[in-house]
């Protein structure tokens, strides 16, 4: 009796033991499990507090220092940021997107090879910013540092890209002393072993560089991780205190606000540029198909599961969700009943046709958990369907996914039809345009790919600077809105109408001046008498460029306005567009020296830039065109009714331009502009219209806004000038070039006074001056 007595009390502690083992390993799991980044909050005031945080941020005029960017963690919910329309509710409850996620990753390895692969390469798995990046080789600027190349080194054309991306942004250095951040010349992109690009022996290459330190501050660029049969994110090296900017990204290794996530490119991916289906339609019709797919399907192996399942949902009429067996070398041998009928139901339909004609657009994961369909169908404006579990999001530090698409779950794929068909029309609006604004932004080239990963970082350097959600979440996007400038969206022209702001009721005159004061009867004494009687000025900026010393205060024109004369320092043609201190107001009134304007123009056309802050308004219109006989851009000033220019020799914008005309444009194109002391109008043109994607605004039906006849002894203009309209030819070719396209965009819209040369009394009309003109 009491050996039974024994052998019971064993035998319970035994399965208690066993019990609290298994327990073990869940809390184990579930400390592995990511952060749902897609869980929205479930509380009825839902929309409300979106109404009253986009309210806040509107009164938060007078607090520059952002909000921190969202850490990922169990324990806090997602910051939400102002919203136009409702969000997209996943279609999962929390408990049911987390629970056993990752078996779905690597079934052909088991926990204990998972963990033993993820800590071998991720050896620092806990690093972020604060633990494993050196901020003091940051304190003087935010510069990036290329690793020369080694003899032998061979370099993929889409990592050359990559190389080249930084090479020609403004944040490269060639001095490794004054870098904050370093990358490899080694070709890290493609770490499949099967693969004819992979490179050996990284390990002991990159440990002998001589500023690897175990990897801080530096930066891995990879695309492809691990290979058959698991595809597991093995790179081959350890990447140590590293981070890492991979495509595919797991959310179980991913480590946040270190790691970033970016998308999964082609190798025919341009390099710059890059345009979107809807770039001239911000109201595109309705599709011919609700939900589409064409792609590979595996019939073994990781990657199968979801890809095989598809035809349960395809109905062949609105939803057409093609796969094919036929690829590989040995496809035929493993075959199924299915594999013919796919095949020939593959060869019936154009990819691109389906891309360009469906609403949503399904992508679901391959054999890793990104695939080339994503960028795809952001390009055609198609809403992605992403079912991909355990997928951290390309960028989704800094970029708001539900406003552009739909994660559901890849256990749930009979749930897409019912999902997809529940979305209303206003919403699909939204979330198509939020697709091409994303492309645009973000993802149109390697350029904007590598530019957006160097920013984001940058951010993390600068936290007190860094942008938030609402920059990187709107038009024109984080890479045009420079947080040095400001942190308070309320400061850059393109949020005024998102927040319900008006710029300042004033404008500053900035002349710029390359000719000697002559006498009190000059042109610019005139233009100076002008503009000063214009109710709306605050004060006159003189930017002093000529080679003649300043002339004293007596020799100025007495105004009513205060008149600043200001000597630049290196006197060239870019300086006129340097953000100087003393210009305070919102509204930049840029003038050259020899312009004739009269007060009613100037306050007409600071009425019109009101309502257009965010634009060019001026007078002087010009126009681009394509010269198909020389295969260029050609440059125009034909008096017609067609500009894509609005020249700055008499013309308003916002302040914030000369910030980014500065900071923003290679110095390689200043430098250009200064040596042949010409273009810097049309460079700013360009800039503006890249931002704005629209067209400047002209005024009247002014011809002449410069003095035919300068003072007898004074420099000769420029425009008299015989190699002056040769040389702005090849500047529109060399700005396209640097953008990658072309953004100038034409127009055909004048803006008159109200009764402008109608046969009614001069008495009454409001700008009588203009039509003696």
């Amino acid at each position: 009796m009491q050996a039974k007595k024994r052998y019971l009390l064993v035998s319970v502690g035994a399965g208690l033991l066993f019990l609290i083992y298994l327990w073990a390993l869940q809390i184990e799991d579930f400390q592995q499990q990511p952060y749902q980044y897609h869980q929205l909050p479930q509380y009825p005031e839902y929309h409300q507090y979106y109404q009253q945080e986009l309210y806040r941020q509107s009164r938060e005029m007078h607090h520059p220092r952002p909000q921190p960017l969202p850490q990922r963690s169990p324990s806090r919910h997602l910051r939400h940021w102002p919203e136009v329309t409702q969000l997209l509710e996943p279609y999962l409850e929390g408990g049911e997107q987390e629970e056993d996620s990752p078996q779905l990753h690597h079934q052909h390895t088991s926990p204990r090879e998972r963990r033993a692969i993820r800590d071998n390469i991720y050896k620092n798995k806990r690093c972020r910013m604060e633990t494993c990046f050196d901020f003091a080789r940051c304190q003087s600027a935010f510069r990036v540092y290329i690793y020369p190349p080694q003899r032998g080194d061979e370099v993929s054309a889409t990592y050359q890209k990559i190389l080249s991306s930084i090479e020609e942004s403004r944040f490269h250095t060639t001095d490794p002393s004054k870098a904050c951040l370093f990358i490899l010349a080694l070709d890290t992109l493609d770490r499949d072993q099967l693969s004819v690009q992979y490179v050996q022996n990284v390990k002991s290459r990159i440990q002998s560089l001589p500023t690897w330190n175990d990897g801080r501050n530096h930066l891995i660029f990879n695309l492809y991780s691990g290979t058959w049969p698991d595809y597991t994110e093995d790179l081959g090296f350890e990447v140590g205190q590293a981070m890492l900017a991979k495509a595919s990204a797991d959310v179980a290794n991913f480590r946040p606000n270190f790691d970033i996530s970016i998308p999964l490119f082609s190798k025919d991916h341009p390099l710059k540029g890059g345009v979107g289906y809807l770039a001239n339609n911000n109201a595109p019709p309705s599709r011919k198909y609700l939900l589409v797919f064409k792609g590979k399907r595996y019939l073994t192996g990781i990657g199968s599961e979801t890809r095989n399942a598809l035809y349960h949902i395809n109905n062949g009429e609105d939803i057409i969700l093609l796969t094919t067996c036929k690829h590989g070398k040995d496809w035929e041998k493993h075959k199924d009943s299915r594999c013919d009928r796919d095949n020939e139901e593959y060869s019936k339909y154009d990819y691109l046709e389906l891309l360009h004609n469906s609403t949503f657009c399904l992508v679901p994961r391959g054999r890793r958990l990104g695939s080339f369909r994503f960028l795809e169908a952001l390009q055609a404006a198609c809403i992605p369907v992403i079912l991909s579990n355990g997928w951290e999001l390309p960028f989704s530090e800094v970029i708001d996914w539900r406003k552009a698409a739909i994660i559901g779950d890849e256990r749930l794929l009979l749930q897409v039809p019912s999902i997809t068909r529940s979305v209303g029309r206003d919403k699909i609006l939204v979330l198509r345009q939020q697709t091409q604004f994303l492309w645009d932004a973000y993802f149109s080239s390697v350029a904007k790919i590598v530019l957006t990963t160097l920013e984001i970082i940058r951010d993390r350097v600068d936290s007190h600077v860094s942008r938030n959600w609402l920059l990187w979440n709107s038009l024109p996007g984080g890479l045009y809105a420079l947080p040095q400038y400001s942190t308070d969206p309320t400061h850059f022209p393109f949020y005024y109408a998102v927040l319900g702001k008006s710029p300042l009721q004033q404008f500053t005159a900035v002349i710029h001046m390359v000719t000697p004061l002559q006498s009190q009867v000059s042109p610019v004494v005139k233009l100076i008498i002008a503009v000063a009687k214009s109710k709306f000025c605050a004060q006159i900026v003189v930017l002093w460029n000529s080679d003649k010393p300043l002339p004293p205060k007596n020799k100025w024109p007495s105004t009513s306005v205060p008149l600043t004369a200001i000597e630049g320092q290196t006197k060239t043609m870019s300086s006129r567009f340097f953000p100087h201190d003393a210009v305070r107001t919102d509204a930049v009134l840029s003038l050259d020296e020899d312009s004739v304007l009269s007060t009613n123009e100037v306050d007409f056309a600071f009425t019109v830039w009101q309502s257009f802050p965010e634009r060019i308004v001026g007078y002087p219109g010009r126009s681009h065109y394509w010269d198909s006989s020389r295969s260029r851009w050609g440059y125009t000033s034909k008096w017609t009714n067609d500009y894509s220019m609005v020249l700055t020799g008499a013309a308003f914008y916002h302040r914030y331009y000369h910030y980014l005309f500065t900071h923003y444009v290679p110095a390689s194109l200043l430098t250009t502009v200064d040596r042949m002391a010409n273009c810097e109008d049309i460079l700013i043109n360009f800039l503006v219209s890249a931002v704005t994607k629209q067209p400047p605004i002209k005024v009247t039906q002014k011809k002449q806004y410069k003095e035919t006849m300068m003072t007898q002894g004074a420099k000769a203009s420029r425009w008299a000038d015989p190699d002056h309209f040769a040389q702005r030819q090849t500047c529109t070719n060399a700005f396209s070039h640097w953008l990658g396209f072309m953004p100038l965009v034409h127009s055909q819209m004048r803006l008159d006074p109200v009764l402008f040369r109608d046969q009614v009394s001069i008495l009454r009309k409001k700008y009588r001056d203009i039509e003696r003109l």
